[in-house]
């Protein structure tokens, strides 16, 4: 009977020895003498290895030549316990099958201490590594969170399109979705690109949100969520941007600028705790080799109330600091990286929410206060990266969201369905946006949104 394989992971806290088990994995190193080799084997499963001790007198010698960093191998052996330090157990190898070489003179990973930089020059291959084998089970583990989270909180789940014809944000720095002739368009009698004959009959991009879409939802539905891929086309090549990432929106029903902020608290408190409780050796693999504070800043989070305050009191504790900051202070400029860190990790030394913020420089969907002056927005800010959630309460007055889209020249005719709904049975509502990559960021310690995602979309960069 063929023996079924095994993951290392359950292998490894496993307390029933001597029984023959299958494995299956990658050689991370092998070491040893003429008589003897122990086999370091990765499979994914967890970030630390099971050793493998091959008595080379019962192989064949040229196979176990062949089995080099990089080589992927499939053993049957005895699972014992283990008398070197370090392991608890280990395999006596029995057989071993040799499905991939990696020739050592040629393999990108034969050394240790490579930079991030050249890692995503070898994307296909990075995931091989302790480092980015950690981001990608933490990347796992938070998105099952995300969806746990809101299932057991009776939200459902709504797949808003990714093809749109609006634009969320009103920043039109979108990619356009087109099948017409690149070189030779149809053109209007204007001699302008004739969209009416394209596929979708009008101009089209790929999202930079969902949260439009998922406002209808709302207003049927109470509480739902979308998690999908959003993508951006600004030329940005800095630590923080990605030209398509993911975000989780929700959007609830009947709550007011207070109700998203228990739920956005409530949220992120959830899912560090939960990368705390289920990534710990993931996380202090991290802590001990990029960021010995990684840890202790993930429980910060976890252990501290987050503080509440408006943007007017926000400028008035920056103003009062007697800090020398990068970007001039004064009400009615948006906070930069710096003002929100200072906030959190300065004055505060907490999570801090900031509310409240000059309608000039936010979204024509936010609600209006009746100073006529600010809108009911929401931003979460955390240590190291500033804010890491933006929403809303949503204006759901009809006559104030027209009269507020026509100030920003925003088409009716575009947005007609998106007023209709404050036209039917309009209700208070709110919502919020959490950048996936942003939260990866922050969970893993990583200096560098392009390490969070498998595979990055930047400015001329689109290889794997």
């Amino acid at each position: 009977m063929e023996l079924r394989r095994s993951f290392i992971k359950d292998l490894l806290t496993s307390t029933e020895v001597d029984r023959e088990v299958n494995v299956k994995g990658w050689v991370r190193t092998k070491r040893g003498n003429k008589n003897i080799a122990f086999v370091a084997l990765n499979d994914g499963s967890t970030i630390n290895n099971i050793q493998i001790v091959i008595d080379i007198a019962n192989f064949d010698e040229n196979v176990i030549k062949k089995i080099t960093t990089g080589a992927s191998i499939s053993v049957n052996g005895t699972l014992t316990k283990s008398l070197g330090k370090g392991q608890a157990v280990e395999i006596q190898a029995a057989e071993i099958e040799l499905y991939g070489t990696a020739d050592p003179d040629t393999y990108p990973l034969q050394k240790k201490g490579h930079s991030m930089e050249f890692l995503r020059e070898i994307a296909h291959l990075r995931f091989r590594t302790n480092t980015f084998g950690a981001v990608f089970r933490i990347r796992h583990a938070m998105a099952y969170a995300i969806h746990k989270y809101f299932n057991d909180r009776n939200f459902y789940y709504l797949h808003t399109p990714i093809i749109t014809g609006s634009d969320a944000e009103g920043a039109g720095e979108m990619f356009r979705v087109s099948a017409l002739d690149p070189v030779n368009p149809p053109k209007n009698e204007e001699g302008k690109v004739n969209f009416e004959e394209d596929f979708f009959g009008k101009e089209t991009n790929l999202t930079v949100s969902g949260q439009l879409e998922a406002e209808l939802g709302a207003t049927a539905l109470s509480n739902v969520y979308t998690f999908g891929p959003t993508f951006r086309a600004e030329n940005s090549n800095t630590p923080r941007h990605l030209a398509e990432f993911w975000m989780i929106e929700p959007e609830m029903a009947f709550y007011d600028i207070h109700d998203n902020m228990d739920l956005a608290e409530d949220f992120l408190q959830y899912l560090v705790s939960y990368a705390l409780e289920n990534c710990a050796e993931d996380l202090e693999f991290l802590n001990k080799m990029f960021d010995k504070e990684l840890i202790e800043r993930l429980k910060f989070v976890v252990n501290n109330k987050f503080e509440r305050i408006t943007y007017s009191e926000a400028i008035d504790v920056l103003t009062q600091s007697g800090q020398k900051f990068e970007f001039p202070i004064e009400w009615g400029s948006d906070l930069q990286s710096e003002h929100e860190r200072y906030l959190v990790e300065k004055h505060y030394k907490k999570p801090v929410m900031v509310t409240d913020y000059p309608m000039v420089i936010k979204a024509f969907y936010m609600k209006q206060n009746d100073d006529q002056k600010t809108v009911r927005a929401l931003d979460v800010l955390f240590p190291r990266i500033g804010e890491i959630i933006g929403g809303s309460q949503r204006e759901e007055n009809y006559d104030k969201l027209k009269n507020r889209m026509n100030a920003l020249n925003i088409p009716e005719e575009d947005m007609w369905w998106y007023l209709e709904t404050r036209k039917f049975g309009t209700v208070p509502h709110s919502g919020f946006g959490l950048g996936f990559e942003r939260l990866i960021l922050f969970v893993t310690g990583m200096a560098n949104i392009r390490d969070v995602i498998p595979f990055p979309r930047t400015p001329k960069n689109a290889e794997f």
